[in-house]
């Protein structure tokens, strides 16, 4: 099993652009059928607050453009895009396409980013979502989310369905670069699971960003980074690596959750 993360300089809210540089990189890399496909964040218009601008509704293609995709060359496709709830304000999510073309989930952005003014212009998601591939259990995050490892926990708690990977998709500037990749090191350690973090590379009107795209085993170990280059990676992964680790490990079974002290 293979999972690619695709990294590239966006063009600020060109969605025909962006098209055409996915496009592009997909024909040079010609990613194995069946595979994980990753775009990033907000990867047909940038990291922007215009919601009325650049939502699906009011500018549409980047949904339709992610299913051909993922028909076209037979892959699971992970990408960033913004709807707009019925109050208008946004929804920063990250949609999952089956090669096939069907919808296998839909996860909004639990935390937006205050700091960006993301919280001003988007609403928060509410739920953490999963999807099957090839028999892993993966559940996607985007970019803050990172920040916070409690929802990261959640998705592997419990008795029901536990993530084996995370996918993080990221606008995520290169002023923190060092924080990305640990704590995209750290998700994966804590929570003995893969991690494929997918980032933006170049510069729009407000950041400038490192690229680091990269794929993280459920030991923290990187088994490939992008640095800088526009491009797409790829690494094998393997379901075992994460069950049999957790297996020999058993952490997870020992997790406690505590009330806060009186």
């Amino acid at each position: 099993m293979k999972a690619y993360c695709c990294q590239f300089e966006i063009a600020w809210e060109d969605k025909p652009e962006n098209f055409r540089k996915v496009r592009a990189l997909l024909a040079a890399a010609r990613p194995e059928p069946g595979s994980l496909f990753v775009l990033q964040e907000m990867f047909s218009t940038g990291f922007s607050m215009n919601v009325a601008g650049i939502a699906e509704e009011i500018s549409p293609g980047a949904e339709e453009f992610v299913r051909e995709i993922a028909t076209e060359h037979q892959l699971y496709v992970v990408a960033g895009i913004v709807r707009r709830t019925q109050e208008r304000r946004g929804l920063n999510q990250a949609i999952v396409i089956s090669p096939q073309g069907e919808e296998l989930t839909r996860y909004s952005k639990i935390h937006p980013f205050t700091l960006g003014g993301e919280s001003a212009n988007y609403a928060r998601g509410t739920r953490i979502e999963f999807f099957d591939w090839q028999g892993m259990k993966v559940a996607p995050f985007i970019c803050y989310d990172l920040r916070f490892p409690e929802v990261f926990r959640s998705a592997v708690a419990g008795n029901g369905e536990r993530a084996e990977m995370f996918v993080v998709i990221a606008a995520w500037p290169n002023r923190r670069e060092q924080h990305w990749v640990t704590l995209l090191q750290a998700r994966a350690i804590e929570n003995q699971a893969y991690v494929v973090g997918v980032n933006q590379t170049g510069k729009d009107p407000q950041f400038v960003y490192p690229g680091r795209s990269m794929v993280v085993d459920p030991h923290g170990k990187i088994l490939v980074d992008a640095g800088a280059a526009v491009g797409i990676i790829s690494a094998e992964v393997n379901p075992l690596e994460a069950r049999n680790w957790r297996r020999d490990f058993p952490a997870l079974a020992d997790m406690h959750w505590a009330g806060r002290a009186g």
